[in-house]
């Protein structure tokens, strides 16, 4: 039976097309919604122009309150009964309650090679750390902030002279390769890590 997929985005959903994009022929899973907390978000026209049905939870409408914001966003996403949820650039702290919710069911794409450089500005960090390589990491969400199993790691060099958006256009590529390829393997079960 085909698994259904949820995809949270904030800003222009590029992991979020790559994602949709693959799931297509075989694969075991079809994107069931895209949901995003920034009612412009550029991901959301792509979403409905690619057929995928969309949902808006503003999180500016509850005003630093994250478990009722969690909530809302969970009411949306189980409206279309999901088996799995994908972060996508999803800019929120998740609350326990919504970890718990869809634990053992939920990716997440971080821009750094985790365990370094978890949260915001992780090309900055890399450079300002005098890093050889950078890159991202899939790993399944927990309740520590980025700190669930790393899935896939994908590097890149640091080269002389980048500057934080070098380094984010070299990364995005190695994203778009890695997560589709880590959930599909994650929603068949496997669970090994791969660094590339």
């Amino acid at each position: 039976m085909t698994k259904r997929v949820a995809i949270l985005i904030s800003g222009s959903g590029s992991n979020m097309v790559t994602l949709a994009q693959s799931m297509t022929g075989d694969h075991p899973a079809r994107p069931c919604l895209v949901l995003s907390n920034v009612p412009d978000a550029g991901g959301l026209a792509k979403a409905a122009a690619m057929g995928i049905p969309t949902a808006v939870v503003n999180h500016k409408d509850y005003k630093g309150d994250r478990e009722a914001f969690d909530a809302a966003v969970m009411a949306a996403i189980d409206a279309h009964a999901p088996d799995y949820i994908a972060l996508a650039g999803f800019m929120r702290i998740l609350t326990p309650a919504f970890i718990t919710h869809y634990a053992g069911r939920m990716l997440n794409i971080h821009p750094s090679l985790l365990p370094k450089y978890k949260g915001l500005h992780t090309h900055a960090r890399a450079i300002e750390a005098g890093d050889a390589e950078a890159g991202c990491s899939v790993h399944e969400v927990t309740a520590e902030l980025d700190g669930g199993p790393i899935l896939t790691q994908a590097r890149v060099p640091v080269l002389a002279g980048d500057t934080a958006d070098d380094l984010a256009a070299r990364v995005l590529p190695k994203e778009h390769l890695i997560y589709p390829a880590t959930l599909r393997r994650f929603i068949d079960g496997d669970r090994a890590r791969v660094d590339l």
